[in-house]
Parts: C-alpha cells; sequence; structure tokens
C-alpha cells in the first residue's frame, strides 16, 4: 500500500515539475511572439532545453543568506510555498477515477490548503528584515486575502447548481451544459480573481519590479527562488484546472458530442487547461499594470457585492424552478 500510495504520488509531481518548467518556456515564446521578437532558441532544439538549463543553473548557485534575515525561518519560508502548492493538487480530477484522494470535500480542503500559502509569502517577507520584501509579502497577503473571498463566493455559485463538494461529482453534473454558459458572468469574474490570486499580470503588484524590484522573494537566490518560482508557476497550473472543473466541465466534451469521446479524458482535460494558461500569458503581454487602490477597489467594491447578488439571482432561480440538486 505504501508503495502504492508513492507511485501515485509520483505520477502526480512528476509530471506537474515538468509541466511547470515547460510552461515558463511557453510564456517566454508567446511573449516574445506577441512583442515581434525572438525568445529562447539556443539551448536545444528550438530552445527545448532552456527549462531544464535555467533549473541546473538555479541549483548549482550559491545560496545566499542575508546576515540580518532570521535565518531558519529565511530558509522554511520558500519550502513552506512550495510543498503547500504541491499538497493542493490531491484532489484534482484528471479522468473519472484519475484522482489521488476522491474527497466528498474536496472544495473545502483546496480552499483550506491554498489559503495557507499566504503564511509562507508573510513568512518570507518578515524574515527577509527588508523594507522591500517586508512590503511586498504585505501587498501579497493583503491582495491574495482580498480575491480569495471573491472566489469562495462564486465557487458557492456553482455548488448551489451542483449540490456537491466532490470535484468529481462538480464534473458530472455538468454532463448536459458545462456552467460557463448558465454562470458566464461568475466564469468571467472567477478568471479575473485568479489572475490576482496567482499575483499575475496586470495584478502583479507584489512583484512590481519598478519600484520594489521582485517583492517579498528579492532577497532570495539559487533554490530558495526556485522553489518560489515552482510553487508560483504550479499555483498557475491549479487555478486553471479549478477553473476547467467548475466552469467548462473538466474531463467531458460539450453537450455530449460524440465526436470527442475518442479523445482520452486527462489529454482532454489537459487540453482546456492549456487554453486557460495562454490567456494568463497573453493578459500579461497586453495589460498594463493596475494602481493597488485600482485592485482593492475591484476586489471588495466590484467583485464582493456582483458574486454576492449572483449568488442570490441563482438561488433563487433554483428555487422558482425547483431544480435544487438532490
Amino acid at each position: 500500500m505504501i508503495l502504492l500510495a508513492l507511485l501515485k504520488i509520483f505520477l502526480l509531481i512528476l509530471p506537474l515539475l515538468i509541466a511547470v518548467a515547460y510552461l515558463t518556456l511557453a510564456e517566454r515564446k508567446i511573449m516574445a511572439s506577441i512583442q515581434r521578437r525572438k525568445g529562447p532558441n539556443v539551448v536545444g532544439i528550438y530552445g527545448l532545453l532552456q527549462p531544464l538549463a535555467d533549473g541546473l543553473k538555479l541549483f548549482v548557485k550559491e545560496t545566499i543568506l542575508p546576515s540580518s534575515a532570521s535565518t531558519k525561518i529565511f530558509i522554511i519560508a520558500p519550502i513552506l510555498t512550495f510543498f503547500v502548492g504541491l499538497l493542493s493538487w490531491c484532489v484534482i480530477p484528471f479522468g473519472e477515477g484519475l484522482v489521488y484522494a476522491d474527497l466528498n470535500i474536496g472544495v473545502l480542503y483546496l480552499l483550506s490548503i491554498s489559503s495557507l500559502g499566504v503564511y509562507g509569502i508573510i513568512i518570507a517577507g518578515w524574515s527577509s528584515n527588508s523594507k522591500y520584501a517586508f512590503l511586498g509579502a504585505l501587498r501579497s497577503t493583503a491582495q491574495m486575502i482580498s480575491y480569495e473571498v471573491s472566489i469562495g463566493l462564486i465557487i458557492i455559485s456553482v455548488l448551489l447548481c451542483t449540490g456537491s463538494l466532490n470535484f468529481s461529482e462538480i464534473v458530472l453534473a455538468q454532463q448536459t451544459v458545462w456552467y460557463f454558459i448558465p454562470l458566464f458572468p461568475m466564469m468571467i469574474m472567477f478568471y479575473i480573481s485568479i489572475l490576482a490570486e496567482t499575483n499575475r499580470a496586470p495584478f502583479d503588484l507584489p512583484e512590481a519590479e519598478a519600484e520594489l524590484v521582485a517583492g517579498y522573494n528579492v532577497e532570495y537566490s539559487a533554490m530558495g527562488f526556485a522553489l518560489f518560482f515552482l510553487g508560483e508557476y504550479a499555483n498557475m497550473i491549479l487555478m486553471s484546472s479549478l477553473t476547467v472543473l467548475l466552469f467548462f466541465g473538466g474531463w467531458l466534451p460539450i453537450f455530449n458530442w460524440n465526436f470527442f469521446f475518442w479523445i482520452p479524458a486527462i489529454i482532454w482535460f489537459s487540453l482546456k487547461t492549456t487554453l486557460l494558461l495562454f490567456g494568463f500569458i497573453w493578459v500579461r503581454s497586453s495589460f498594463p499594470r493596475y494602481r493597488y487602490d485600482q485592485l482593492m477597489r475591484l476586489g471588495w467594491k466590484v467583485f464582493l457585492p456582483y458574486s454576492l447578488s449572483y449568488i442570490f439571482f441563482v438561488s433563487s432561480i433554483l428555487i422558482s424552478f425547483d431544480w435544487l440538486p438532490q
């Protein structure tokens, strides 16, 4: 049993780490194409070995510990961020039965684990004993907490339609129609919220290079920086996968089109996730950064009231037509 559990963990983590590595390459290539320049094209054919070269470079570089930092906590922070980023994947189903732990409270588990990521960031900023790192950590923490509220409320709208906290059951409830059609405004708000939750442009205020250099991880180098980097990109893939599960039918084809049944579930799921990740990169290439007051205004004065009102709207429709799931 232990060997089987270890094998399942290995089969889950290894493809994730490869996906993170090549997501960085895809981002650099796509952004280069959008900006009419060449991306990485020297290391390997078409630059395909560039992520491996970058990983090796970070692995062999010297780890520098600031003399004024709280050393033990400083080292723990990136490990915690990376570990929390991997834990969230336990409940993500890639196909029917293709999940490490099919929990009945999978949504609650995911929300609780993902909220722990704030601790790694605030610990990194505080333990660095640098005003710039601490300011970046405070920005990031405030931003993540603000948009977790709207993300939670939007998920409640989906749960009202499904009647279950199990991700597999949420996907199977979309066999007739994907939820992005009846819940389209919620899907748009959710996608914008996950951009803010993962500190991605145009909401990359914690890492604003112009005024904060690199935010909470400014004092980190070598493997410490690499772990933060891996955690951030793993979180991007996680949030895109979550969007696919909640609004795009997971591994299911749209409207039960038989044409798609020959495609393996995991490939179909991965294609949807890849399209959403392309949106992350496209937005980064196209939009300028928000001001911090605009960021907070969007979260608390726009998304919060809209998501709350949509919960009342969805629940009233379900009750009026007696569509509440049993």
